[in-house]
């Protein structure tokens, strides 16, 4: 048997994604919640504020505010062992620098914490899920103002505080490496915002991101490693139990050619995306290219020796990742990029993609895993992975989706694969394990769950709930261990 009798099968949600109540139970703004809905083709609007003229597929999303007892009762007929989905900041402290927390939205994490206790699913918790307080980002700048530090430990103070012997899986940050790829790191990860109304965000699909600020971005991710580190040893220290992870966005590059300069170019690739957070948050120091990627990206950081000391002191437990897809790299210029998601590589050849340009490459999560565990001697975990895709409702109210399936039973192979290769695997959770906004298209169109909702991308339909044929495929898998895949 290759997974260990305690592996941690489950699902994966976000609240922005997957939440809604947005005007409900003294919840604030977060930054998606005025984030406009998008397409594959069209990208997403940020706007200065609320706007009547543009839907926010946030405020609704699929309603697990109301729905939770209902969409728990579904994982545990699934067989879950765990659950991931972050707290809403917003919903715990609205503006997010006050003083006292709001006492309805800890009431109503409570309740979700005791609807998985009830069936036996371990929550993982997620404390920044794309979820910056919108105050935050107007009035700071975001992640770009070194404040925010002190605002997030009061904030993790508070609910590792509140859900002690409740939680005990904690993630910092979402895929923290973003930070270092561009626009979306900017909106989503750091909550730094574009000057204006209605301005684009050019997160997918080859559309052309009409703003950055380079420095600013290095500068927030810089503060949010100390603040991560500094949620570790809050954590331990509340409470020995707990045990944090890193999470970042997993990042394969293949060379597209066999030619020395592509090698090196992939091998930078993965570098900046992959090691240079993971070496910070699994080490405790920046890695040894760090001078030159800064040089490269033309910016200057201040790393006090105060902060070194907490990043050297607050290292993690394990190193969660989500993985979707690989790219290519080449340092011509002339080899076009192609359409699809943040990877921004070449086409390879050699591998079909997703109808939202994704490439479908189950082995490089093998070779991931090996080139993760091989660095850092750290237990893994999947946190995310999964086939977005449109889904056809019959008329009785069946879903096939056997390229979903297809594509988790190949997964799955090569992570019991890693595992024979020696890799210490603790965990899956299938990302979107019930329908939900996509965070890069901000369409429900795009659907990654096994359980299907009835809502489409204008907000219309009754969020009914109907399991998939993945459903049914998914708990065969979890109660025989991962050894029954077909």
């Amino acid at each position: 048997m290759a997974f260990r009798k305690d592996f941690l099968w489950g699902g994966a949600t976000a609240a922005n994604q997957f939440e809604g109540g947005i005007t409900e139970g003294g919840k604030g703004l977060s930054v998606p919640d005025v984030m406009t809905g998008g397409t594959r083709t069209e990208p997403r609007h940020i706007t200065d504020g609320i706007f009547p003229q543009y839907f926010y597929p946030s405020h609704e999303a699929v309603d697990f505010y109301h729905r939770y007892k209902e969409d728990i009762a579904l994982y545990a007929e699934m067989g879950f062992r765990c659950f991931r989905m972050s707290i809403n900041w917003a919903r715990i402290f609205p503006q997010g620098d006050e003083e006292e927390p709001n006492r309805e939205g800890l009431d109503f994490y409570h309740r979700v914490f005791d609807e998985c206790k009830h069936y036996g699913i371990e929550p993982l918790v997620t404390l920044s899920h794309y979820e910056l307080p919108y105050y935050l980002a107007k009035e700071y700048g975001g992640w770009a103002d070194r404040r925010l530090i002190e605002l997030f430990i009061h904030y993790c103070e508070t609910v590792f505080t509140e859900y002690k012997g409740k939680v005990k899986y904690w993630l910092t940050f979402n895929e923290i490496n973003t930070l270092v790829m561009g626009v979306f790191g900017n909106i989503m990860g750091a909550g730094i915002l574009p000057p204006g109304q209605d301005v684009k965000v050019g997160t997918v699909n080859g559309v052309e991101e009409e703003w950055d600020d380079v420095q600013r971005r290095y500068t927030a991710l810089h503060h949010q490693l100390v603040a991560s580190a500094r949620a570790v040893q809050l954590a331990h220290y509340i409470d020995p139990e707990n045990q944090v992870g890193a999470m970042i966005l997993g990042r394969v590059a293949y060379p597209y050619t066999c030619k020395p300069e592509d090698a090196l170019k992939a091998q930078q690739v993965m570098r900046q995306a992959n090691y240079y957070c993971c070496d910070v948050q699994a080490r405790g120091v920046y890695p040894s290219f760090s001078k030159w990627l800064w040089k490269k990206e033309g910016v200057t950081l201040d790393v006090s020796q105060e902060d070194a000391e907490i990043l050297k002191n607050g290292t993690v437990d394990f190193i969660s990742f989500s993985y979707y897809s690989s790219t290519t790299a080449t340092d011509d210029p002339n080899v076009p990029v192609a359409m699809g998601n943040m990877m921004r590589g070449p086409a390879n050849p050699y591998l079909k993609s997703s109808a939202w340009g994704w490439t479908i490459d189950a082995k490089g999560l093998r070779y991931y895993l090996n080139e993760m565990y091989d660095r850092y001697q750290l237990p893994l975990m999947i946190v995310e992975n999964g086939l977005g895709a449109e889904d056809q409702l019959e008329e009785d109210g069946s879903i096939h989706d056997a390229y979903r399936i297809d594509y988790m039973r190949e997964h799955i192979r090569e992570m019991a694969q890693a595992v024979e290769d020696g890799v210490d695997l603790m965990g899956y959770t299938v990302w979107g394990c019930t329908d939900l906004v996509s965070a890069s298209t901000g369409e429900m169109k795009k659907r990654y769950g096994l359980v299907y909702v009835d809502k489409d991308n204008d907000g219309n339909g009754d969020l009914s709930r109907r399991p998939k044929d993945s459903f049914y495929w998914y708990k065969k898998v979890i109660a025989s261990n991962g050894e029954q895949l077909d």
